[in-house]
C-alpha cells in the first residue's frame, strides 16, 4: 500500500471515529454503516483519481460527484435519471428531505427516530466532512488543518448530546486525528529515506540511544491525549458554568457560581416538540385550586428586542426555608400548600419545575438556588430524570383592589424590569397606549392588555404560524394576530414594560389533567409560557394572555366594573335557569374542558421554540455547501496553476531532461510565470529576445538573469543545433527566475499572480481549440452519415 493510499484510508477512518459522537443522537444507529460504505467509495474515488493522476481540483470534483451520486442512489433513486443521475426532481427530493430533517430535529427529543430527513443530514454531513478532511490531508498533503472539520463534527454532536459519555466520543475523535498526523509524518519521513539508518546500533541489535521520530511522535501524541482527558478533571474551574459538558450548572458545591444567559426554550423545544402527549410530571397537591396550579421552571427577564432570556445570576446553596418572595407584604391573603411531584424517567430538565412562589423544597441530588427568580438549577449534571421531590409553595390571593392600589416599586427593580432596547419597533409602545387608554393605574392597564390578547383583539392561537424573526417579529405578530403562548407572553411583557410596569416571562407548564386517583398528569402539550408583572405589596403576579390555554387568574376577573367582558368562570347574571330548546350558537369552554382537551383549538401542542420554525438545518447545509463550492471556485486558478508548474518542472514521464518536450515545458513555465507578473508573451520574438525582455521588465538580479538566458539558450539549442549540449538543472533555473520576479514585484502583483494568474487564459484557449476540433470532426462526419441513406434510393430507381 502506497503512502497516499494509507493516508486516504486513515482520513476516512478519522472521519468515522469523529462521526461516532453522533450515535447517541438518533435511534437506531444503522446509518453509520451506510455512511461507512459511502465514505469508503468516496475515498476510493480519490485514490483512483490521484493514481491517474488528475489535477487536484478535478480530484476533489470527482469525489464530490461520487458522493452526490451515492446520495441520489440512496435517497432519490425514484426521481433520478436511470436511478442514479440526479436531475431537477432528484434535487427537489433531496431539498425536501433536508427540510424534513430540520423539522424533525426540532420536533423530537434525543434520541430522535431515524427518519429519512435526519438520515440524509447525518450521512451527507459525514460525507462532506470526509471530503474536506481527505482534501486537506491527502490531496493537499496537510493533515494538521484537517483537525478543524473533525473538531466541527465532534462539537456539533457534543453540543446536542446530554454529555453522559462525552469522554468516549472525545477519545475516539482525538485518537483518529492523532492517527492521521502520525501516518502523515511517517509518509513524509519515508520520502527522505531512513533517517537513522546509519546510526550505530547497540549490542543486541538495539539502537544506540537514538529513538525513531515516529516512535517519539506516538509517545508525544499519547501523552498529549492523556493530558487533554485528565486536566479538565483536575481543574474545577473548567467544570463550572451553565450547561457544561456534564450538563451541570454553576460552580462546585458549597461555593458561589453564576447562571449564564442561556435561553431555556432551546432545551425545552427539543424535549417538548414531539407528536405524542407523553406524561412529563405526575403530581399530588393539597391545594383546593389544583386546576390553577402552574409549574414554573425559570423566568426570562433579559429582553433584547428580539427574544427573552434569563439574565446571568448569582447562585447559592438551597435555603431552608426559602425567603419571603420579593415585594410580598403581610396584608395579602396566602395559603401554604404542599405538592409532591414525580418526573418521568426520560425527562431531563436542568431547572426544577415548582409552583410559584416556593417556600421550601425537599429534593435529592445536587441543586443550587437562584434567589432573584426563586428557581432551582442542577449542579454538575444534576437534572430531573426520574426524580421525585416535594415542594411547599404559597397560593397568593390578592384582590383587584389591592393590585389597583399597589405602590411604586423600588427604583432599582423598576429600572431593571422596565428596560426596553432602542431596536424595539415603535408600534409596540403605541399599541400598548392605545389598548390601555382610559386605565387609571398599572393594574387596569395589565387587565386591558390581557383581555385584548385573550378576547377583544381578535387573536387566534396557532402553533403552525410563522411570525418572522428579528426585531420585526413582534410587529408581524401584532399585524397578523396569530401565534401561540411564546408570542402572546413575549409581546404582552414587552408592552407592559413600555407602560412602565415591571415585567418578565415565565416558562413552565400549565395546569395538567386530573386523574381518577386524585393525581394530576402534566403532559408535553401542557408546556407553556406566561407573563409575570410586578406589583408592590403583592410581588410577581401571573397573567394569562394566551387564548384557549391555561386559566385566567381570578384577581383579573373578579371585579366586573373593570371590564365589560363576562367572567368566563361565572355564569351570566342575566341568564335563564331553564334549558334552551335551541342549540347554543357557541359552546363555552370551561377550565375543566380545557384541561381534558375537549375544547376546539387550532393545535393543542404547546411548542416552545426560540425562533419561528426551529433550526433551519436545510438552509444551513445549503449555505455551507454553497460556501464550499464558492471557495473551491475561487481557489481553482491557484490550484490549476500549481498543478501545471509541478507537471512542467517535474517532467512526469516527458523523457530525459535534455529532450525537446522537457525544454519546451520549462520554457513555457518561464513565459507563463512572467505573464502572471504582467509581462505579456510575444510569440513573434525569439527566445533570446524574450529572455532579455523578461530580465529588463522584471528587473531581475544577476543570478536570475543568468538563469533566464540559460533557459533561452537551452531552447534554441534543442530547436536549431544539430546536437544540443547537455544542460541539467533547467527546472532550478526556472525556480530562480520565479523567485526573482516575486522579489521585485509589489504585494498586490504577487497576490494577483497567485490567486488570479493571467496564464490561466491558456486553459480557455485549449478548451476553445478542442471545441473547434470537435465541431470540425462532426462536420466532416455528416456527409459520411448521409451517404448510406441515399444508396437504397438509387438502387430502387
Amino acid at each position: 500500500m502506497s503512502g497516499r493510499t494509507r493516508l486516504a484510508l486513515c482520513a476516512a477512518v478519522a472521519t468515522l471515529m469523529a462521526a461516532c459522537a453522533l450515535l447517541p443522537l438518533v435511534s437506531p444507529a444503522t446509518w453509520i454503516l451506510q455512511a461507512t460504505l459511502m465514505l469508503a467509495v468516496q475515498s476510493g474515488v480519490g485514490v483512483a483519481a490521484r493514481r491517474v493522476p488528475l489535477a487536484r481540483p478535478l480530484t476533489v470534483a470527482a469525489q464530490a460527484l461520487a458522493a452526490l451520486l451515492l446520495l441520489t442512489l440512496l435517497f432519490a433513486r425514484q426521481q433520478a435519471i436511470a436511478g442514479l443521475i440526479p436531475g431537477p426532481d432528484a434535487f427537489q427530493r433531496l431539498a425536501a428531505l433536508l427540510q424534513q430533517g430540520g423539522d424533525d430535529v426540532g420536533r423530537y427529543a434525543i434520541p430522535a427516530p431515524l427518519s429519512d430527513g435526519i438520515r440524509l443530514m447525518l450521512i451527507g454531513g459525514v460525507l462532506m466532512i470526509g471530503l474536506i478532511v481527505d482534501t486537506l490531508a491527502v490531496t493537499l498533503r496537510s493533515a494538521a488543518p484537517a483537525g478543524l472539520p473533525l473538531l466541527a463534527l465532534y462539537s456539533v454532536a457534543a453540543g446536542l448530546s446530554d454529555g453522559g459519555s462525552a469522554w468516549l466520543w472525545f477519545l475516539l475523535a482525538a485518537a483518529g486525528y492523532l492517527m492521521l498526523l502520525l501516518v502523515e509524518g511517517r509518509d513524509r519521513l519515508a520520502q527522505w529515506g531512513r533517517v537513522f539508518g546509519g546510526a550505530a546500533r547497540a549490542p543486541g541489535g538495539g539502537s544506540g540511544g537514538a529513538v525513531a521520530p515516529i516512535r517519539t511522535g506516538r509517545r508525544i501524541g499519547a501523552v498529549a491525549l492523556g493530558v487533554a482527558l485528565v486536566v479538565p478533571l483536575a481543574l474545577p474551574g473548567m467544570r463550572g458554568g451553565l450547561l457544561d459538558g456534564d450538563g451541570g450548572v454553576g460552580s462546585g458545591i458549597g461555593g458561589g457560581g453564576t447562571i449564564s444567559a442561556v435561553n431555556p426554550l432551546v432545551s425545552l423545544r427539543d424535549s417538548l416538540n414531539v407528536d405524542e402527549n407523553r406524561t412529563v410530571l405526575s403530581l399530588r397537591t393539597n391545594s383546593p385550586n389544583a386546576s390553577d396550579l402552574y409549574l414554573r421552571i425559570v423566568s426570562l427577564d433579559d429582553f433584547d428586542g428580539t427574544t427573552w432570556k434569563p439574565s446571568q445570576r448569582h447562585i447559592v446553596g438551597v435555603p431552608d426555608p426559602f425567603p419571603t418572595p420579593s415585594g410580598l407584604d403581610g396584608g395579602i391573603r396566602r395559603t401554604e400548600i404542599t405538592t409532591s411531584i414525580a418526573a418521568a424517567d426520560w425527562y431531563a430538565q436542568d431547572w426544577l419545575p415548582m409552583p410559584y412562589p416556593p417556600s421550601g423544597v425537599r429534593v435529592d441530588g445536587s441543586w443550587r438556588y437562584e434567589p432573584v427568580g426563586m428557581t432551582l438549577v442542577g449542579d454538575h449534571g444534576q437534572n430531573t430524570r426520574g426524580l421525585s421531590y416535594q415542594v411547599k409553595s404559597l397560593e397568593v390571593q390578592p384582590t383587584a383592589e389591592q393590585l389597583a392600589t399597589a405602590g411604586e416599586p423600588p427604583a432599582a427593580l423598576e429600572r431593571e424590569y422596565t428596560k426596553v432596547p432602542d431596536s424595539l419597533p415603535g408600534v409596540v409602545a403605541s399599541t400598548a397606549r392605545r389598548v390601555t387608554s382610559g386605565a387609571a393605574n398599572h393594574y387596569e392597564q395589565a387587565v386591558k392588555l390581557q383581555n385584548w390578547f385573550s378576547f377583544e383583539g381578535g387573536f387566534q392561537y396557532d402553533t403552525q404560524v410563522e411570525v418572522g424573526a428579528g426585531a420585526q417579529g413582534i410587529t408581524r405578530f401584532l399585524r397578523d394576530k396569530r401565534g401561540f403562548c411564546v408570542h402572546f407572553s413575549f409581546t404582552m411583557a414587552a408592552m407592559a414594560r413600555t407602560l412602565g410596569i415591571p415585567a418578565r416571562v415565565a416558562v413552565g407548564f400549565a395546569p395538567g389533567a386530573p386523574q381518577g386517583d386524585g393525581s394530576v398528569q402534566v403532559g408535553l402539550k401542557d408546556a407553556h409560557a406566561w407573563p409575570e408583572l410586578y406589583f408592590q405589596g403583592v410581588g410577581w403576579t401571573r397573567f394569562e394572555p394566551t387564548p384557549t390555554r391555561g386559566t385566567v387568574p381570578q384577581y383579573t376577573t373578579s371585579d366586573p366594573s373593570n371590564s365589560t367582558l363576562p367572567n368566563p368562570a361565572q355564569p351570566s347574571q342575566g341568564a335563564s335557569s331553564q334549558p334552551s330548546a335551541a342549540p347554543s350558537a357557541s359552546t363555552g369552554c370551561t377550565p375543566q374542558m380545557k384541561r381534558l382537551q375537549e375544547c376546539p383549538s387550532p393545535s393543542a401542542q404547546a411548542a416552545l421554540p426560540v425562533g419561528d420554525s426551529g433550526t433551519p438545518w436545510g438552509a444551513i447545509t445549503g449555505w455551507a455547501l454553497g460556501g464550499l463550492a464558492a471557495l473551491v471556485l475561487l481557489l481553482s486558478p491557484l490550484l490549476w496553476r500549481k498543478r501545471r508548474r509541478a507537471v512542467r518542472l517535474g517532467a512526469h514521464g516527458r523523457g530525459p531532461a535534455d529532450a525537446l518536450p522537457h525544454r519546451l515545458a520549462v520554457w513555457q513555465e518561464l513565459t507563463d510565470t512572467a505573464w502572471d507578473f504582467g509581462i505579456f508573451p510575444d510569440e513573434s520574438q525569439t527566445p533570446r529576445r524574450t529572455a532579455e525582455r523578461i530580465v529588463r521588465v522584471g528587473r531581475l538580479d544577476p543570478v536570475a538573469a543568468v538563469s533566464a538566458h540559460r533557459l533561452a539558450d537551452a531552447l534554441e539549442q534543442v530547436l536549431y543545433a544539430p546536437s544540443p549540449s547537455p544542460m541539467p538543472g533547467l527546472a532550478d533555473d526556472v525556480r530562480r527566475v520565479v523567485a526573482g520576479l516575486r522579489g521585485t514585484a509589489s504585494h498586490g502583483a504577487r497576490l494577483r499572480a497567485a490567486l488570479a494568474p493571467r496564464s490561466t487564459a491558456r486553459l480557455s484557449w485549449a478548451l476553445s481549440a478542442r471545441s473547434a476540433a470537435l465541431r470540425a470532426r462532426a462536420a466532416a462526419l455528416r456527409p459520411a452519415l448521409r451517404r448510406p441513406s441515399r444508396q437504397p434510393s438509387r438502387q430502387q430507381g
